[in-house]
């Protein structure tokens, strides 16, 4: 493996950060309008051996990216749009930068690209859901992952200035595919004809100007003398259209507490225990300790503290930290700990006050970090055992999970118990759109509607099981075997073809374009970037940038 990404030899990589620390992007405040300024540090690459040149990214652009994006959501929940545009003279943004690709490990490449697609992802979800919207003010040119950026935004305004283009180069200069969505968001968003589509990603130079509006490659072009005034007339436009309260005060989000050591990772909500000979990791997340605000007012006193964006924040670093550092951990058994009747209380205030602000952003936060653990390359396995507490908002923890082993008691009173609350039915969808419990009865109306009639109930081991809502009821003499020889199996087994097989189980129903790039793309880029024409010493991707011609292996496979 490259030195660069041997993590044993080099720091973990840390998804926290914060505005004094950012190396790429600045972000502006006025009124209801965000502004982020790409102007990535060349020399501010967060592995050695490359540059950042011409506003090309890597991972850690993206991190500053994502923090900058959810420090809109929650400390300026006043912003109705977010512009986001160039400080470099004619360059918008380059894509992904090609050397960094180019000597990284096919892990790195594939973490990279899925951690930037959930970036994207989430502008339209934040558009969609909570009304925050986007515009690219594209003010140069505007190539490959930087196009995908922009293909992320609610709109698109090109410059006009007979230089600046939109393209998507990878095809024909790379050898790969556009990696966060780029084929799927020009069809199945932008509706560009697939004919017009074939030219466009095979013709490296992009399509410019009037073309590219004709084209519906973007949606609105401008002179440059009159490109500050179309921005605000643009943003002012988007600002009609979005749901946020202008009038909303936003909270601190601070550095987390957090302690990690070799084989644990410890938050205030959130444990992760690795046991490196299972190749295994336990994450336990604790339900809440205390009775949570109920009224609009406390909770935003609460702030950062208020449970379920507390463990929302807590649960997405694990997880990230997890995908990315430890790659040789291919089992997480998902657990939780505390009063499954707590639980049920703070979904009731989260139902009580959905409509509120900080309620609204913190249900997204969980939404897109259950996403999270959906499009995670790892076996998951979810133990209801002896004080558990998967109700309602985090029954989808269970939920997101490959197996549910449901713990049988004799004693009633200590029976671990799972229940289904309002939050299960709408709150949460996948990237297929669909919730989990319609994924899981595949949106038949009788286990659905069976399930319904006991919601807020809280179920036993055998209820839940005769409901369909658990794999297995193991009683407490079977069940540390039962999960022993689970766990074991899965272990011994080719961690590719699980992968494989726990996607396409895992999104068995219908498609959208989250699930498209997710699935249909993300499979031909993992195939492509193990290819010689791609990465071969002669590939396409391993000679850009020294003079070299590709040498490609025509066979068609």
């Amino acid at each position: 493996m490259n030195a660069m990404n041997d993590l044993s030899t080099t720091p973990r990589v840390d998804y926290q950060t914060n505005p004094a620390n950012y190396q790429h992007w600045a972000l502006t405040v006025n009124g209801d309008v965000a502004t982020l300024v790409a102007d990535f540090n060349e020399d501010g690459g967060l592995r050695p051996g490359y540059k950042l040149k011409l506003n090309s990214y890597d991972l850690g652009v993206d991190i500053e990216l994502y923090d900058a994006v959810n420090r809109i959501r929650f400390e300026h929940p006043q912003v109705r749009v977010v512009v986001m545009t160039s400080a470099k003279d004619r360059i918008f943004c380059s894509g992904a930068n090609i050397f960094m690709l180019g000597v990284s490990s096919h892990a790195w490449k594939v973490n990279f690209c899925k951690f930037t697609n959930e970036t994207r992802n989430g502008l339209e979800d934040s558009s969609e859901h909570d009304g925050l919207k986007f515009l690219a003010a594209v003010n140069g040119a505007c190539a490959g992952g930087g196009y995908e950026l922009a293909l992320a935004c609610d709109e698109i305004l090109l410059v006009d200035d007979r230089s600046s283009a939109v393209s998507l180069p990878e095809v024909p200069l790379l050898g790969v595919l556009p990696g966060t969505g780029g084929l799927t968001r020009i069809t199945d968003k932008r509706h560009v004809r697939h004919d017009l589509a074939d030219i466009f990603c095979t013709v490296a130079e992009g399509v410019r100007g009037q073309k590219a509006k004709d084209w519906r490659l973007v949606d609105h072009i401008a002179k440059p003398a009159k490109f500050q005034d179309a921005i605000a007339e643009k943003s002012a436009a988007l600002a009609q259209s979005s749901t946020r309260d202008g009038s909303a005060k936003g909270i601190v989000i601070s550095a987390l507490t957090r302690e990690i050591t070799e084989d644990r990772l410890a938050y205030n909500t959130v444990t992760v225990d690795i046991d490196r000979a299972k190749r295994q990791a336990v994450f336990t997340i604790m339900g809440p300790s205390a009775d949570l605000p109920r009224t609009p007012e406390a909770i935003q006193a609460a702030g950062e503290n208020f449970y379920p964006l507390a463990m929302a924040r807590d649960l997405e670093d694990a997880i990230l930290s997890m995908r990315t550092n430890e790659l040789d951990i291919g089992t997480w058994v998902i657990k939780t700990s505390g009063d499954a009747q707590a639980v049920l209380a703070m979904d009731e205030v989260l139902a009580a006050n959905k409509d509120f602000w900080l309620v609204r952003e913190t249900i997204g936060l969980l939404r897109r970090t259950f996403s999270r653990i959906d499009v995670s390359s790892r076996s998951l396995f979810a133990l209801v055992d002896k004080g558990s507490c998967f109700v309602g908002s985090l029954l989808e923890l269970a939920l997101a999970c490959d197996r549910i082993y449901h713990l049988a008691l004799p004693d009633d009173s200590d029976a671990p118990r799972i229940a289904t609350t309002e939050a299960n039915q709408s709150w949460y969808p996948m990237a297929s759109a669909q919730t989990r419990l319609q994924r899981r009865f595949y949106e038949e109306a009788a286990p659905l509607a069976a399930v319904q009639a006991k919601q807020g109930e809280l179920l036993d081991a055998d209820a839940a099981f005769a409901l369909g809502l658990v794999t297995m009821n193991p009683d407490d003499i079977d069940w540390d075997d039962e999960v022993r020889i689970a766990l074991e199996e899965r272990a011994a087994m080719s961690p590719d073809a699980l992968t494989g097989m726990e996607a396409n189980l895992r999104f068995n129903g219908k498609e959208t374009m989250f699930t498209r790039v997710f699935g249909r793309l993300t499979a031909w880029q993992n195939w492509i970037f193990q290819r010689p024409n791609a990465v071969g010493e002669k590939g396409s991707l391993k000679v850009y940038g020294k003079g070299d011609k590709a040498v490609f292996d025509w066979n068609r496979v």
